[in-house]
């Protein structure tokens, strides 16, 4: 079972306070200590008609004829570079850079093996990282999470060489996948009734979450940058137990509910589950947006 945060975010959050972007980055960095790689098992399952998932459509920006330096940023616990290390091996140098100590831990473990470089360091501040030195930056469910976010579009704009790529998978719309917003409810009923303010401040900038706001964040960093939003459907089939705890497991909300309220989550969620099954299982639909911008 997941561990429970409580953090100067959620206290802020139960006082009708606003919370600060430091305040936000030692919320993420509670959840992520608590319970490091635990976004795995979700983007891993959820795939598109094509059966690829959200790793793979990212892994597929690379090009090893083109691309020579490639930077995950958020790496997490690594699942982006492992996959990125065996399809590519040594022709193309790969590193990474996160937060979480925590997450980095599971990286270190699981990149064992290899030659892949990581770092500590928030997204907003890569200073040791020289300019135009970049071919392909990667992050993987993690720009929703960053505050402020338009010195991110700096960052990647300074960093990256011309013609290089930055892509990003992101929240998409909510009202495109079925059932989404079903489970989205149950989850935020649940959390709401502990934390009535939840969901009315976001977590990071909502520009983020929509094509229009991720436009304007690109267009207003540079004139340069060619953009491309996609958006896609990802699935998860699985018994109604394991989709609600790993489904549950991947909402930030969650993990603020206290013991009671998260057992009783679990409960509406797997009888939500168990409703739609079909042939023995049932499935969760997840909206996401491919964003990827050239550097002209």
């Amino acid at each position: 079972m997941n561990k429970i945060i409580n953090s100067v975010w959620t206290r802020q959050l139960e006082n009708g306070q606003k919370p600060s972007s430091s305040d936000l980055l030692e919320h993420i960095n509670a959840v992520h200590k608590s319970n490091a790689g635990f976004t795995e098992t979700v983007a891993w399952n959820c795939r598109d008609v094509n059966g690829k998932n959200s790793y793979e459509l990212l892994a597929d920006i690379i090009n090893e004829k083109n691309h020579h330096n490639v930077l995950d940023l958020a790496c997490g616990s690594g699942v982006l570079l492992d996959l990125c290390n065996k399809r590519f091996g040594n022709k193309v140098e790969l590193s990474g850079i996160d937060i979480s100590e925590a997450e980095l831990k599971l990286a270190r473990k699981r990149l064992i093996n290899t030659d892949i470089k990581l770092h500590q360091s928030m997204a907003q501040d890569l200073n040791f990282i020289a300019d135009k030195s970049l071919d392909v930056i990667l992050c993987h469910w993690a720009l929703t999470l960053m505050d402020p976010v338009a010195p991110v579009f700096n960052t990647v704009n300074r960093v990256l060489k011309k013609n290089g790529f930055f892509a990003a998978i992101v929240d998409g719309d909510s009202n495109i996948a079925p059932g989404y917003l079903n489970v989205h409810n149950i989850i935020y009923q649940f959390v709401q009734h502990e934390y009535p303010n939840y969901g009315f401040i976001e977590l990071g900038d909502p520009r983020v979450r929509t094509i229009a706001g991720l436009h304007e964040l690109s267009k207003s960093t540079s004139k340069e940058f060619d953009i491309n939003i996609s958006s896609q459907l990802l699935s998860f089939s699985s018994a109604p137990d394991t989709l609600a705890r790993e489904v549950a497991g991947f909402f930030y909300a969650s993990f603020v509910l206290s013991s009671a309220g998260h057992i009783r989550m679990l409960t509406e969620l797997e009888s939500y589950f168990s409703s739609q099954l079909k042939n023995g299982v049932s499935c969760f639909v997840m909206p996401v947006n491919l964003l990827v911008i050239k550097k002209k």
